[in-house]
């Protein structure tokens, strides 16, 4: 077994670069990821290893930030693995990744609910190029923007290794004064007096979560009204996600089909890899999947769905953006305003990461910013009439 501890270079004069764990058994798939990383300025390899028992008996040692691990290794497993590094460093931000299977999205799924941050798709071959630009890509914008929330001060005299409750936090709060006084500064717009007709939600890292969270709390909005979601995800997580979705619901919850109807009662999740957009189909409305270029990097992206849901409803249109990177869902939020519709994003302490509801709240096009556990109450008092 050959392991390669590196201790980081300094990037600026207050941060350490974060240290990242690469856990695979793959000599081809740790050399890829670790060469990545080194090249970043923000980021450093902090080991390369071979198996989740390396990495449960060494992080005492190495001390990282992140780490990536694969699912299917010898020894010990990731999802294995899993439990017992959280427990050794409660704060480490742990993004799985696993070639693109059902079992392993089943597995991915599993270790979100463990305290995996989030999970990323290996490609099948890392000879596809443009399949390894696209994992390259995502990677680091995950690891980058996970692990921005325990980034080491320099002058830090709080240990990094500290040991976990026998509960672990399922949703700790990293807000700082600073930006709790931020975000009580941003502009809301009042909400309008516009009944909404359809109910459309976009998010990306940590939304898989989140969005069983909100559904089990709005059975009585998805009775009334149609409900469409678009999440980030890959072909395969979306058929599970979609499975999830309904168990937390309790209500039919499924992918979207090129031209099929839309109606209440039913929960229409984007498919990976289609864009979903709604269209007018003689007096009906119907579900229209586009494989055209990504949109914001993403595909399905949030912001072909608001923004055509616009020729449908005009402004009856309730969208919420919640957890995620980046800003999908900002520019059709816009224009889902500008028809007479609202926009709610969740708040920054309770989002994995604050960029799509951060990009809402920050454009002045949000009339309610709220903590997860607010927004499917919200949602049901809005669909019931009450403007408050």
């Amino acid at each position: 077994m050959s392991v390669d501890v590196i201790s980081p270079a300094v990037v600026d004069s207050r941060y350490e670069p974060l240290r990242v764990m690469v856990v695979d058994d793959s000599v081809v798939i740790r050399g890829l990821i670790s060469r990545w990383i080194e090249a970043e300025p923000d980021m450093a390899v902090a080991a390369s290893l071979r198996t989740g028992l390396d990495a449960v008996n060494q992080i005492e040692r190495i001390n990282p930030d992140v780490a990536i691990l694969d699912i299917e290794m010898p020894e010990l497993d990731g999802i294995s693995a899993l439990p017992q590094l959280l427990a050794k460093k409660r704060n480490l931000v742990i993004i799985m990744a696993s070639t693109l299977t059902r079992r392993n999205a089943e597995i991915s799924f599993k270790a979100m609910s463990l305290g995996a941050a989030d999970y990323i798709p290996k490609p099948e071959s890392t000879r596809e190029i443009s399949a390894a630009d696209v994992f390259k890509h995502d990677l680091l914008q995950k690891i980058r923007h996970l692990g921005a929330k325990v980034r080491r001060l320099k002058s830090a005299t709080t240990p990094s290794i500290v040991p976990a409750p026998a509960a672990r936090e399922a949703a700790p709060s990293f807000k700082s004064v600073t930006s709790v006084a931020a975000q009580a500064q941003l502009v809301k717009r009042p909400f309008s007096a516009t009944m909404p007709r359809a109910l459309l939600i976009g998010s990306s890292t940590g939304g898989p979560q989140a969005l069983m969270t909100l559904v089990a709390e709005i059975g009585a909005v998805i009775d009334k009204v149609p409900v469409l979601i678009t999440q980030h995800m890959p072909p395969t997580f979306t058929t599970i996600l979609a499975e999830h979705l309904a168990r937390a619901s309790k209500r039919p919850a499924r992918e979207g089909v090129d031209g099929e109807l839309v109606k209440a009662g039913q929960v229409y999740l984007a498919p990976g890899g289609k864009h979903m957009r709604t269209v007018r189909q003689g007096a009906n409305i119907a579900i229209a999947l586009d494989d055209g270029p990504p949109v914001n990097f993403c595909k399905p992206a949030v912001d072909p769905l608001f923004t055509s849901a616009i020729d449908v409803w005009q402004g009856a249109i309730l969208a919420v953006v919640l957890t995620g990177m980046g800003s999908d869902g900002m520019r059709g939020g816009k224009d889902i305003v500008a028809a007479g519709g609202n926009v709610i994003a969740q708040d920054e302490a309770s989002s994995v990461v604050w960029g799509m509801p951060g990009a809402a709240a920050n454009a002045g096009i949000c009339s309610a910013i709220l903590p997860l556990n607010q927004i499917g109450s919200k949602v049901v008092r809005l669909f019931s009439g009450d403007r408050s």
